[in-house]
């Protein structure tokens, strides 16, 4: 049986999501979070980074979101979650399920990491600022005239997105933004991620 490692607080939240969506059998092993407010010694047992998500599958182990949620989708549910493989479709939905955790991760995290430094300005320094501002421009864009980034149903980037849009929301970056806030909220109601987060708890804390 497949076995997900999920440490409270993290992206792991998004391959439960994907594992309920598929209504797949798995273990759920939950880990807290140290009160500096890192993953615990016990993940390095599963993986050398220690961190989290992991899954262990058939002997097989496996980090990293997007593989992870690739793997699941084609092993448990025939690419129910990505458009059909070899078409134009397929690698556009790629850009975007990698581009959440590479070209959008930096200035979110970064406005994140600002936030919890208590500094007024969020990103402040410009540079980051004007990144941030030119990457949520980037994902309005595409979302101008669809529910979500590839049409009218979630796929596998909706999914990895998810976990980006929990740090914006937390940050206040999405007071001003009508449509990534939208977004966010029809995530949210997605039922797989409702069930995800009864058995993981939310993505994100409360207040950083």
């Amino acid at each position: 049986m497949l076995k997900l490692h999920c440490l409270a607080y993290s992206r792991a939240i998004r391959v439960e999501w994907l594992l309920q969506e598929l209504d797949t059998p798995h273990e759920l092993v939950l880990y807290d979070r140290t009160e500096k407010f890192g993953a615990p010694d016990s993940l390095k047992a599963v993986h050398p980074l220690g961190k989290s998500p992991v899954i262990e599958d058939d002997g097989l182990v496996l980090a990293e979101s997007s593989t992870i949620l690739r793997y699941v989708d084609a092993t448990y549910g025939d690419n129910r979650f990505q458009p059909e493989p070899g078409t134009q479709a397929y690698f556009e939905h790629s850009e975007w399920l990698d581009y959440a955790e590479s070209s959008a991760a930096m200035p979110i995290l970064s406005a994140v990491f600002d936030t919890m430094a208590d500094k007024e300005e969020v990103p402040e320094e410009p540079r980051m600022k004007a990144e941030l501002a030119n990457n949520l421009d980037h994902i309005e864009d595409r979302l101008s005239d669809r529910p979500y980034l590839m049409g009218d149903a979630p796929m596998l980037a909706d999914i990895q997105m998810s976990y980006m849009l929990s740090l914006l929301e937390l940050t206040g970056q999405l007071e001003n933004r009508p449509i990534l806030a939208a977004y966010w909220q029809r995530i949210k109601d997605q039922p797989g991620l409702r069930a995800a987060v009864s058995k993981t708890g939310p993505m994100t804390p409360p207040a950083i």
